[in-house]
């Protein structure tokens, strides 16, 4: 017999364990009174501990920045080695979305 798959709860619960071995450091903040309220009634309502979620807000908020700010290097590093595209190009570009002939992003 197959065994069944798993069901999305059990994938999420599956992975908050994996993540929870992997976490071994400890961090304190401090909260305004409001946060700590809104926080403290989403716990109860997720039926999650506090520091479970305070280090997920934190790994989406560090994994958002790290790509955000690899973007605007890797823009800069373009505009340095001169590889930049006209407002021209681009405005053309922009005017052709959901037209016939829509044209390709300028490079």
């Amino acid at each position: 017999m197959r065994p069944r798959p798993l069901v999305a709860d059990e994938l999420l619960s599956e992975h908050v364990h994996r993540r929870a071995q992997v976490m071994t450091e400890t961090l304190s903040i401090r909260l305004d009174a409001e946060t700590t309220r809104r926080l403290d009634a989403l716990s109860k309502r997720s039926k999650r501990s506090k520091s479970f979620l305070a280090a997920e807000a934190i790994a989406a908020y560090v994994e958002s920045e790290e790509w955000q700010l690899g973007e605007l290097q890797a823009g800069m590093a373009e505009l340095d080695a001169r590889h930049e595209v006209s407002h021209e190009k681009v405005s053309k570009w922009l005017k052709s979305w959901g037209k016939r002939g829509e044209t390709k992003a300028p490079r």
